[in-house]
């Protein structure tokens, strides 16, 4: 792996926190190569401390991360109060993830740096060796994935787990995305400047209204969307330009769809208040995407299970089916009669009847022999991690599974939808609980 691929590799989200070794502090001399950092405390979050070295050390990495992206640097004062924020908040979600007992041990870990080598078709050694070669430092790269795993268990505990999608929301979904371009896809940013409607403090909400309409003045001056985002926006993806991706009208938010159908491709929007806050929005790009029906091939099939244990061997529970098999081939007993007698499965009462089942519902050496056999062919004894099966296909036919396609892709719409909004609502919960005493100022 090159050094220029692991430098594309840090832009992908598990990766963003990776640093490439301690970074000199702003107080050091540029160049005395044997001046020692001064390392002071720049914040205090509930009982532990951020450094100057630390914040420096992000620092360094966003500002390369938005130099790739081609991204222009916002002030430099204004960068240190953006990644400091993500610091806090970082630290925050890792102090309450641990008084909440989520952890990850080292095997867990192990398991995980592994899969990430074996991604980019690499040993762990070589994977080990190409990082140090970017001059990434591997304990540091460990305890980052650590970190990064930590906090997508706490936000599927705390958030996602708790997230319920009714059919009737699905319902409704569908009609009203029947009013919407589904077939268009938007490349979109936005600023947000949030604020607080729950206070009641008028000063505050016009503080941030004026800092909206100062971002909103840099863009009319030309400034480059990206840099005023990570200058003035307070959402989570400030320090990326406030990219929200390429999206189709399932996860637009509404609001942001009603402001970019109003839009043409370059055009920014005025602001728009919301609950959250104040919103800026720019069209970048737009698509069509072509619907066409989903038709899967589905197979109407039953089978007979004979399960292993220390009781039944794999050779044992084979030649039950053999014989299973040569009943009903010499003389002349039903499938589902001996499905019934012998089974292990569920299935039994109905004569090993699975109904309409497509390849995909199925584990793959199930399913690879089931698409091998001709209607009313009864297969070999087949492995499986259930145990040993005796298959036949009764019938066979195209489905078009568009509607229940459609309904899963609304489902998981809605559950991204919620969860991003609730998301959003508990982490400002928790760092409003949270001591933070910010120093940065004294330094």
């Amino acid at each position: 792996m090159t050094s220029a691929f692991l430098r594309l590799l840090l832009t992908a989200p598990v990766l963003m926190m990776l640093t490439s070794g301690p970074v000199r502090s702003a107080e050091a001399p540029a160049g005395d190569a044997d001046a020692v950092p001064i390392n002071r405390i720049v914040a205090l979050v509930n009982r532990e401390v951020v450094t100057r070295l630390e914040l420096e050390d992000r620092i360094g990495v966003v500002t390369d991360q938005l130099r790739r992206q081609g991204v222009a640097l916002p002030p430099r004062n204004v960068l240190e109060k953006q990644v400091l924020e993500s610091l806090l908040l970082q630290r925050i979600q890792l102090g309450y993830a641990k008084e909440n007992g989520i952890r990850i041990d080292e095997a867990q870990l192990d398991r995980a740096v592994a899969r990430i080598a074996d991604d980019n078709k690499l040993t762990v050694e070589q994977f080990r060796t190409a990082l140090a070669r970017d001059g990434i430092r591997f304990d540091r790269f460990r305890e980052d994935i650590r970190n990064e795993i930590i906090l997508t268990r706490l936000r599927e505990r705390e958030v996602n787990n708790k997230v319920v999608v009714s059919e009737g929301e699905i319902d409704e979904y569908l009609a009203r995305k029947k009013d919407l371009p589904a077939s268009t896809e938007w490349l979109a940013s936005h600023i947000l400047v949030r604020v607080d409607e729950k206070s009641g403090d008028v000063a505050a909400l016009k503080k941030q209204k004026e800092k909206a309409d100062k971002a909103l003045a840099a863009l009319k001056a030309g400034e480059d969307f990206a840099k005023v985002a990570a200058t003035f926006s307070e959402a989570s993806d400030a320090l990326q330009g406030g990219d929200l991706g390429w999206r189709n009208g399932d996860r637009m938010p509404s609001l942001f769809l009603e402001m970019l159908g109003k839009l043409k491709v370059g055009e920014t929007s005025p602001i728009v208040r919301s609950a959250n806050g104040f919103h800026i929005v720019k069209l970048r790009e737009l698509r069509g995407v072509t619907g066409k029906p989903v038709v899967i091939v589905q197979y109407k099939t039953r089978h007979i299970l004979i399960k292993t244990s220390e009781i039944v061997s794999d050779v044992e529970a084979e030649r039950r089916l053999r014989d299973l098999r040569d009943r009903m081939e010499h003389g002349g007993i039903a499938f589902a009669d001996l499905a019934r007698q012998h089974s292990q499965d569920g299935s039994a009462a109905s004569g090993g009847d699975l109904g309409w089942v497509a390849a995909g519902d199925l584990v793959p050496e199930f399913a690879q022999a089931m698409q091998t056999l001709a209607i009313g062919q009864v297969s070999q004894p087949v492995k499986s991690p259930f145990g040993w099966h005796l298959i036949e296909v009764l019938e066979k036919r195209d489905a078009d599974v568009s509607k229940e396609r459609e309904r899963l892709e609304a489902r998981q719409a809605l559950r991204t939808r919620k969860s991003d909004e609730a998301f959003d609502e508990w982490l400002r919960q928790l760092r409003d609980s949270a001591f933070v005493e910010l120093k940065l100022e004294e330094n």
